[in-house]
């Protein structure tokens, strides 16, 4: 075991052991000594970024959440129509989850996301990635000058959302073959 740790940001290094030690033996094995010795570094290293595990299972849900919100972002700035944006958050999804498989199975199957698919107002506490994708189509539904229910907003929403996650879902599927690059998915999937 490492007296010290040098090379690099300890704290993130806990953060991908604890997403690794959960999806692989599930959060009810997960412990800070044992993100410690994934990480080499002394039982004690973890404490000074995490009180407990708990917390450094909320730092890991924070983290990845930042992570793919900021690419998200990213993909919709600039975008010319909120059509065109929704096709590329739509690509950025796949992508960042194609290439972090690890972080999909963490959110999707280990994480509570809160999503209210009822399009009748906003709730704070959805999960900001939903919040952008529902900001987004609605902006569709302005620019394209359609009017439509609540009822057919959240199917319009679930579409969206299923096909997307989908395909970010057989993106991180073990074993599943694909002549489609997930890191440059086609138009025609998404449209």
């Amino acid at each position: 075991m490492a007296d010290s740790y040098h090379h690099g940001n300890l704290r993130q290094d806990l953060i991908d052991a604890g997403i690794k030690i959960i999806n692989e033996n599930g959060e009810e094995n997960l412990s800070l000594r044992k993100v410690a010795a994934a990480c080499d570094v002394s039982h004690a290293a973890p404490y000074a970024h995490f009180k407990d595990k708990e917390e450094l299972i909320d730092a890991i849900k924070e983290n990845v959440t930042e992570r793919f919100m900021e690419k998200l972002v990213e993909a919709v700035e600039d975008k010319p129509t909120a059509d065109a944006a929704i096709i590329a958050m739509g690509r950025a999804y796949i992508t960042f989850f194609s290439k972090n498989p690890d972080y999909f199975i963490f959110l999707f199957g280990k994480q509570n996301i809160t999503a209210h698919l009822k399009m009748n107002r906003e709730f704070k506490d959805d999960y900001p990635p939903f919040l952008l994708l529902r900001r987004m189509y609605l902006k569709h539904l302005e620019e394209n000058g359609l009017e439509k229910t609540y009822e057919e907003q959240e199917i319009d929403i679930i579409k969206i959302w299923s096909i997307v996650h989908g395909m970010a879902s057989i993106a991180c599927m073990k074993g599943v073959k694909s002549s489609f690059n997930w890191n440059n998915i086609d138009e025609r999937l998404l449209t």
